[in-house]
C-alpha cells in the first residue's frame, strides 16, 4: 500500500506525461477514435503500437507520432487472425525493452440485419471480432500483466450503447458488446488482486466516425474472403429515424461527440487520475440513456 501510494505521489505533477514510460497496443488505431487515442497516448509519454487491418493507415499514423516526437511502431493485421496475434505481442514487447502496460481493445465495426434476415456469416464475424479477438489478445498478452513489478497496467474494452440497451438490427453486435462487460469484469477479478492490473469498459454513444457517417459516402470493410461491408447510416434512414440511431435528439447536449472526445474519455480512464477505478463501464454519450 505504500509503494503504490509513492508511486501515485510520484504522478502528481505528470511532468513527462501521464503515461510516461508505459507501452500500448490499441487495435483498430489506424483512424478514428484508435488513431486519436494513439495521438493522445503518445502526448502523454506511451510508447504506441497501432494496430490495424489496414497496413497504409496504420504507417501513417505512426510516422506521424514519430515525427511530431512521439513514439510508435505499426504492426498491421487482421486482428481475427490468431496468428497476428502472436506477432503483434512479440512485436510490442520487443518494441517495448519486454514491457506492454496497456491494452486498448478499440478495432470494430458493424455488420447489421434484422434478427430474422441476419445471417450465420453476419453473426459469427462480429462475435470473432468483438469477443473472440480481444480475449486472445489479453491471454496472449497475459505474460506481461501478470506480473509484480509495481508498474500500472490497464485494459481497455470498447463497447457501445448498443451493447448496454440493444438496438434493432443489430442483433449481433448489441450481444458482442454486451460480451465485452463480462470480459472486462473477469479481467479485474482475475488479475487484479494479485497484479493491480485495471479493466474497464468503455460504452460510446453518437460518436462521428466511419460507423455513424452516411453509408451513402462509400465506406466499407473488406473481409478476408475479399466479401465488402458497407459502413455507416443510410440518410433515408437517419431523416426518419426522429431519436433513433444517428441523430441527436434524445442527446441531453444535443450534439455528437467527436473522435477527439471519445479517445480522451480512453486516456483519462488509462491514467493514474483514475487508479482506484477497475471494473467499471463508463458510459462516454453526452447523456444520452441516463
Amino acid at each position: 500500500m505504500a509503494a503504490r501510494a509513492k508511486q501515485i505521489a510520484a504522478h502528481l505533477n505528470y511532468p513527462k506525461g501521464l503515461l510516461a514510460g508505459q507501452v500500448a497496443i490499441i487495435t483498430g488505431s489506424g483512424q478514428g477514435i484508435g488513431a486519436e487515442a494513439a495521438r493522445l497516448f503518445a502526448n502523454e509519454g506511451a510508447k504506441v503500437v497501432i494496430a490495424d487491418v489496414d497496413s497504409k493507415k496504420a504507417h501513417e499514423v505512426a510516422n506521424k507520432i514519430n515525427e511530431s516526437g512521439g513514439s510508435a511502431l505499426a504492426v498491421p493485421g487482421d486482428i481475427t487472425d490468431a496468428r497476428y496475434i502472436n506477432e503483434l505481442v512479440k512485436k510490442t514487447a520487443e518494441f517495448g525493452a519486454g514491457k506492454i502496460h496497456i491494452i486498448v481493445n478499440n478495432a470494430g465495426y458493424t455488420w447489421d440485419g434484422v434478427i430474422h434476415k441476419m445471417t450465420d456469416k453476419q453473426w459469427e464475424t462480429i462475435l470473432a471480432l468483438h469477443n473472440t479477438a480481444p480475449f486472445r489478445l489479453v491471454r496472449a498478452a497475459a505474460p506481461y500483466f501478470r506480473v509484480k513489478d509495481g508498474a500500472p497496467r490497464n485494459i481497455i474494452n470498447i463497447s457501445s450503447t448498443s451493447g448496454i440497451n440493444g438496438n434493432a438490427g443489430q442483433a449481433n453486435y448489441a450481444l458482442a458488446k454486451a460480451g465485452v462487460t463480462g470480459l472486462t469484469k473477469t479481467i479485474a477479478k482475475e488479475w487484479g488482486p494479485q497484479y493491480g492490473v485495471r479493466a474497464n469498459t468503455i460504452a460510446f454513444g453518437f460518436i462521428l466516425t466511419r460507423l455513424t457517417g452516411a453509408k451513402e459516402a462509400g465506406q466499407f470493410i473488406r473481409l478476408s474472403d475479399g466479401e465488402t461491408v458497407a459502413l455507416g447510416i443510410p440518410q433515408a434512414q437517419k431523416a426518419g429515424a426522429g431519436a433513433g440511431a444517428g441523430t441527436t435528439q434524445d442527446v441531453p447536449l444535443r450534439r455528437p461527440g467527436t473522435a477527439t472526445e471519445a479517445a480522451s474519455a480512453i486516456l483519462a480512464v488509462t491514467s493514474p487520475l483514475m487508479s482506484y477505478v477497475t471494473g467499471q463501464t463508463i458510459m462516454v454519450t453526452g447523456g444520452k440513456n441516463m
